[in-house]
């Protein structure tokens, strides 16, 4: 019933751009904030950024990608987006859509980014 489809991975060069979108269905998306996450090859899972549920809100981005990517959504598209610029081999990760309000939260599957060198 619940789903989150994460797409728009791929394999770029470094300071390429990839911009990677969460496709909703099964619940009201415009009531849950939107975060994206990624997990790199021995590492922890780390939050990138999020985005209240109407968009208007505050964004919230971590340090490492603050002034590359942009967070994004379109409620009328049940749709959220991460917009990658000037990517580092650093990036390379599995990223994760999460729609969240409350105690509730679901995940995607993940789509692969890698960055070369």
């Amino acid at each position: 019933q619940v789903h989150l489809v994460e797409s728009g991975g791929g394999l770029v060069q470094a300071g390429g751009s990839l911009t990677l979108s969460c496709a909703a269905s099964g619940f009201t998306f415009n009531h849950y904030a939107i975060q994206w996450h990624r997990q790199a090859p021995g590492k922890e899972r780390e939050l990138v950024a999020g985005i209240s549920s109407n968009g208007n809100g505050n964004k919230l981005y971590a340090d490492s990608v603050k002034g590359r990517f942009t967070i994004s959504r379109d409620n009328t598209k049940n749709t959220a987006f991460l917009q990658m610029s000037s990517l580092k081999p650093e990036d390379t990760a599995v990223y994760y859509c999460q729609a969240l309000m409350g105690r509730s939260a679901y995940w995607g599957q993940g789509t692969q980014v890698t960055v070369s060198a």
